[in-house]
């Protein structure tokens, strides 16, 4: 331990350094690379003693805010991890609908304290995710068709920069350090140590109904979805997962939709979906249940359990959706586990703001979410989720940061102009190349990477 720190300095090999190393990735499988040190920082103060330290000794650094990374970005080989989970606080502002909270504040937390002065904010759908990694990858949260991506309710930011200088940035102090925050995931160039947010008035109501469809309906109900969502009210929120349910034998697909009411709203947002054509041949339904934020945390909370092995990745598409489904086949008809699930996201769009380097959405988010438990079985699985993607690139449109594996099945999280625009930042504000960015395939350690390495010609 560095007694100059109010945290912990743990380097490789010293008691806690494994532990603190196999803890900053919420995924039970766990990369197989190691840094030099691990700060587990405390205060602000050990946070730009840490860039410092880390500078004057020539170490990468990385960070870890939540751990929910399913790749584990923030676990290198080498360097200095700055592991921000001991960083809490959450402030309130009712009165003028602000709020400051910390990198590893969990959405559930943060919804929990923001509910008692009646507001509330788009965290991510899973209540373990960290508003940290959330926000800066652009945050695609509760309700975020009506109420835009979460970085756009950004204001603020406390940031250390490359040579261990604080700055408070706003986008009239320092508006390219704000627009890469919003959006750039892990290729931001500084560590965010407070985040200033917006917040939203709390919803009169939140409605829930799902509708559970044989496989032979499966096509029609994620055609139907699709070019349904356009027309529905952006403050409803619609998904479809293929997968497996309870007591039944083959595989199904369930419809999901949230309604967040405003004043004077109610079952009316549900409307469309309940005129559906297929709608009386559900096996299971649920029509219009009076919800809360929580009980919509513990629906996703039960699709990705604590202590699971995940391999997660996705594309953006709008193209026809016969197409889509074409090109989806082998991921629709490949379920590796009966915990496995396709993630079909009715996202919709959102225009893209000049503050702001997200760029990279569509109308859908298909997604697959590979859930399995035994080490033996990451070939087939992490195969599924990532290799039997590319059949979808005639159609893709890019991936999010939040379930991007670069390192496995390289793609783009930005458009080619923000791209740019980011790397030409990082050059003014990280000259030397301190912090690390996007995971590269030499980086990987999962069996997929393992087993592409056996099969490489040599020279």
């Amino acid at each position: 331990m560095n007694s100059r720190f109010d945290g912990a300095f743990l380097t490789k090999g010293a008691p806690g350094y494994e532990e603190a190393r196999r803890g900053a990735v919420w995924n039970g499988r766990k990369p197989d690379r190691h840094p030099d040190a691990i700060l587990l920082a405390a205060s602000d103060r050990d946070v730009r003693m840490g860039v410092r330290h880390a500078a004057t000794h020539g170490m990468k650094v990385s960070v870890r805010s939540g751990g929910h990374s399913w790749i584990g970005n923030g676990v290198r080989d080498g360097g200095l991890l700055i592991d921000l989970s001991a960083l809490q606080e959450v402030t309130v502002d009712a009165a003028n609908r602000r709020a400051t909270v910390r990198p590893a504040v969990q959405g559930r937390v943060f919804n929990a304290r923001l509910a008692a002065d009646g507001l509330v904010f788009p965290s991510g759908h899973c209540p373990s995710v960290g508003v940290g990694g959330f926000l800066i990858s652009g945050g695609y949260g509760w309700n975020s068709r009506h109420l835009g991506p979460a970085c756009f309710s950004v204001e603020a930011a406390d940031v250390v920069l490359a040579d261990g200088t604080p700055v408070h940035a706003t986008d009239e102090t320092h508006p390219d350090v704000m627009w890469a925050l919003r959006g750039s995931g892990p290729g931001f160039f500084g560590i965010v140590t407070r985040f200033h947010l917006r917040v939203h008035p709390r919803y009169e109501q939140v409605l829930r109904s799902a509708y559970v469809f044989p496989r032979e309906l499966r096509d029609e109900v994620l055609a139907w979805s699709y070019e349904t969502v356009p027309s529905i009210s952006t403050q409803v929120e619609m998904s479809a997962k293929v997968g497996f349910t309870p007591g039944v034998e083959s595989s199904t697909t369930t419809i999901t939709v949230a309604a967040f009411c405003g004043p004077g709203q109610g079952a009316e947002l549900l409307r469309p979906v309940e005129k559906a054509p297929f709608i009386d041949r559900a096996i299971r339904t649920v029509e219009r249940l009076p919800s809360t934020l929580d009980d919509l945390y513990a629906l996703s909370d039960g699709l990705t359990p604590k202590g699971r092995r995940y391999a997660v990745d996705g594309v953006w598409t709008e193209a026809p959706v016969r197409q889509v489904l074409d090109a989806g086949r082998e991921v629709l008809d490949g379920l590796p586990t009966r915990e496995s699930f396709l993630l079909w996201m009715l996202w919709g769009g959102q225009p893209t703001r000049e503050n702001a380097c997200w760029s990279t959405q569509a109308r859908l988010y298909f997604s697959p979410n590979a859930v399995w438990t035994d080490p033996a079985d990451d070939l087939r699985n992490e195969r599924w989720a990532h290799e039997a993607l590319t059949a979808m690139a005639p159609v893709a449109r890019g991936t999010q940061f939040a379930d991007a594996n670069p390192a496995d099945r390289p793609d783009h999280g930005l458009e080619p102009e923000p791209a740019v625009r980011l790397e030409r930042l990082r050059e003014l504000y990280d000259p030397q190349g301190l912090f690390r960015t996007y995971l590269t395939p030499a980086e990987s350690t999962t069996a997929l990477a393992k087993q592409r390495c056996r099969h490489k010609p040599e020279n």
